[in-house]
C-alpha cells in the first residue's frame, strides 16, 4: 500500500494510519443521496479531532441495506475517502449518488448468484465499500481521481453507471 508520502507501509503498520493521515485537518463534511430510498444527508462527520458519533449513526442509517433494512457500521475511513475524493474533484457540497452502501450477507449472496461482478466476500458486507456517482462529473473522471488517490480498491462499471471505491487493499478492475 502506498502512503501519502510515497513510502511503502509494512504489515506491522496500522491498517489505515499512513494513508489516511493525509486527510486535511479541520471539519470534514459529506453529502449523500441514496438513490434507492430517496434519503439525502448533508453533515459534518468529523470535528475537533474526532469522528462525530451522531453523524456516523446517520450515515449508517442512510447507507443501510435497503433490501433488508439492516443497518451496519460504516468504516469512518470510507467517509474520509469520499470527503477527499469530493475535494479532489472540486465538487465539495455536491452529494454523492449512492447505488450501494452496506450489503447484508444475505443480499450479497443473492447478488453474487446473479452476477459474477459481485464478490462473494464483498467489502460492502463490512461497511468498507460504496458504489457511487457524482453529478456534474463524468464517471471516467471520478474513476481516474479515485485511482490517483491510491487509498483502496477502485472498480469501474461504465455500463452500470457507477464507480466502486473501498478502503481495502489497493487494486483496480473493470466491470459492466
Amino acid at each position: 500500500m502506498r502512503t501519502a508520502g510515497g513510502v511503502l507501509a509494512t504489515a506491522a503498520t496500522a491498517k489505515f494510519a499512513p494513508v489516511f493521515a493525509a486527510v486535511a485537518p479541520g471539519p470534514r463534511n459529506l453529502s449523500l443521496s441514496n438513490l434507492h430510498t430517496g434519503e439525502k444527508l448533508k453533515l459534518n462527520y468529523w470535528a475537533d479531532g474526532s469522528y462525530e458519533p451522531a453523524a456516523l449513526a446517520q450515515v449508517n442509517r442512510v447507507l443501510r441495506d435497503y433490501r433488508t433494512g439492516e443497518i451496519h457500521p460504516i468504516e469512518p475511513k470510507l467517509l474520509d475517502l469520499l470527503h477527499t475524493l469530493n475535494q479532489t474533484m472540486e465538487s465539495e457540497g455536491t452529494a454523492f449518488e449512492v447505488i450501494s452502501g452496506y450489503r447484508s450477507p444475505k443480499t450479497n449472496a443473492a447478488l453474487h448468484e446473479r452476477s459474477s461482478g459481485v464478490a462473494a466476500k464483498s467489502l460492502h458486507m463490512q461497511g468498507m465499500a460504496i458504489d457511487i456517482r457524482l453529478p456534474g462529473r463524468t464517471l471516467t473522471n471520478l474513476h481516474d481521481a479515485a485511482l490517483k488517490m491510491g487509498w483502496g480498491g477502485v472498480g469501474f462499471y461504465p455500463t452500470s453507471n457507477f464507480v466502486h471505491v473501498d478502503v481495502g487493499r489497493v487494486r483496480k478492475w473493470s466491470g459492466v
